[in-house]
């Protein structure tokens, strides 16, 4: 039986729990809270209206039945006015005793019931007589109000039991009027409406309650976009905007919300670009100073070899190691050769430290690169010779690009200069122009030993070097690659190296239309 029962109260609670999650009955909401207040509002309302009516209506209803025994006093004042009364004013007397539920009696000066019409007028003058007897002319204690004409009071009828709200008066012609009205129907008549308004005021506080839970969905639905949208803008999250409907106090502040989000938006987008730039410009400081200390640490490095050289040779012809003339020009040849070298390694230096730290310009033109090809290969024709090396190159139709002629001359030196030092086997170097698009791929290809490929990436590192014996026979540095990378860099272009089956090819691309 237990596990009967326990399957709905589970489901119950889980009801109950994602109706809180979705703050239909989340205590703290304020929906709720308008809602409690609102409701709160209206039974208090409901009740004070309630406790007046125990209060005061009675005698309300008194004071109004005092006013209706007056004016009705009035009117039968006004119908005996000339002694003489017709069918249609018996009528009109008749017609007020039942609307107003008054007793109406109508005495003559001489003690004759003149109204009602009857036939046992004896027991009205005796009921009449027993009433004057035992209450009008006892005192004057009971009476509520009095008049010139007429004077009210509140009876007890002991043999029926109830109260009565009773006018005596005499009229100009000297008749006797006398008023009478149930007030115990009157009290009856208060008790039913206060049960009738407590029922209605249950009824609208419930029915208020529900309606103002519902509707005051409208007036929070929107404050809850808000606060989704202020979560949203903590999250640094300024995709979604209040949607504004009305000019109400809401409507300005979603507006407010809007331009808040937009402002810090802006203001975070520029503080990141300005933290961007602080770490750019930090990065580059660090980049330089790395730059820098590797610069040292490398130039002292190349430099140490060719000055112990020159200083070693030099201190030989000084002390006279060698006497003979032969030993001396080759002591002499070796220190200018390794001055020599020295020199062209400085000035790369010095070129590649223009081309790192932006000192050259880069001048855009457009030019042949054919032409450009041909001019270089005539001018290291004899190197070709002195290496028994066979070039092939096809003859090509002019193909312009925009670049700086003057860069991309320094890149095709040293492919070809590279590619010279490190020929071997056929000793065969290539060069071909490959169009694709909007670019123009030029390639060099030597025969030899391939580059490992871990090394691949590192050969455009300064002072790198993959065969240090070789590259110090024939008097390279290391710079070389550097330069066509840092070309490559400033002419926003691409360069690279990849190994073939019988050797090396160096390539690099240039724009043949203006960007």
């Amino acid at each position: 039986m237990k596990y009967i029962f326990r399957k709905p109260i589970i489901k119950f609670k889980a009801y109950c729990s994602s109706l809180r999650d979705n703050r239909i009955f989340n205590p703290y909401s304020l929906r709720v809270k308008l809602t409690s207040i609102l409701t709160a509002l209206v039974f208090i309302t409901i009740f004070a209206i309630w406790i007046f009516n125990r209060t005061f209506l009675v005698d309300y209803y008194l004071h109004s039945k005092m006013n209706t025994l007056g004016k009705t006093f009035d009117e039968i004042g006004a119908i005996y006015k000339d002694n003489k009364i017709s069918e249609s004013e018996l009528i009109q007397i008749e017609r007020i005793c039942e609307n107003r539920n008054l007793s109406i009696y109508v005495i003559t000066d001489k003690f004759i019931v003149e109204y009602p019409p009857s036939e046992n007028s004896e027991k009205v003058l005796s009921r009449i007589d027993f009433l004057i007897k035992n209450y009008i002319f006892n005192s004057k204690q009971g009476a509520i109000k009095s008049t010139a004409d007429y004077t009210i009071y509140k009876s007890y009828d002991q043999h029926i039991g109830s109260n009565y709200v009773d006018l005596f008066g005499t009229i100009e012609n000297g008749h006797i009027v006398y008023l009478r009205t149930n007030l115990e129907s009157m009290q009856e008549s208060v008790v039913i409406a206060n049960k009738f308004l407590a029922y209605v005021g249950i009824m609208s506080v419930i029915i208020g309650t529900l309606i103002m839970f519902y509707v005051s969905k409208r007036f929070t639905k929107p404050i809850h976009q808000l606060a989704g949208i202020a979560k949203k803008m903590s999250d640094l999250d300024f995709d979604i905007k209040y949607d504004v409907i009305g000019h109400d106090e809401i409507g300005e502040l979603g507006c407010s919300i809007n331009s808040l989000s937009e402002k810090l938006e802006k203001t975070i987008s520029e503080l990141k670009s300005a933290n961007n730039e602080l770490l750019s410009d930090i990065q580059n400081k660090t980049q330089i100073d790395e730059m820098r200390k590797d610069f040292l640490s490398n130039v002292s490095h190349e430099l140490k070899t060719p000055i112990a050289l020159i200083q070693g040779y030099a201190e030989g012809l000084k002390d006279n190691v060698n006497e003979d003339e032969e030993s001396r020009e080759f002591y002499c040849d070796v220190i200018i050769d390794e001055a020599k070298k020295m020199n062209t390694m400085v000035q790369k230096l010095i070129s590649l430290n223009k081309l790192e730290f932006g000192g050259n310009q880069v001048n855009i033109e457009r030019f042949d690169v054919v032409a450009l090809i041909k001019t270089v290969l005539n001018s290291t024709e004899i190197l070709f010779q002195q290496k028994d090396v066979i070039l092939h190159f096809e003859e090509y139709s002019p193909i312009y690009v925009w670049a700086d002629e003057y860069l991309v001359e320094e890149v095709l030196t040293n492919y070809i200069s590279n590619a010279l030092n490190h020929v071997d086997g056929e000793k065969i170097i290539e060069i071909k122009l490959i169009q694709e698009q909007d670019v123009v791929r030029i390639a060099v290809f030597n025969t030899g030993a391939n580059i490992p490929e871990e090394e691949l990436d590192k050969i455009w590192v300064k002072f790198y070097k993959v065969d240090k014996a070789r590259t110090r026979e024939y008097g390279g540095s290391g710079i070389g690659l550097s330069i066509v990378k840092a070309i490559m860099d400033s002419l926003n272009r691409e360069c690279g190296v990849m190994n073939r089956e019988t050797g090396v090819e160096f390539w690099f691309e240039l724009d043949t239309k203006m960007n």
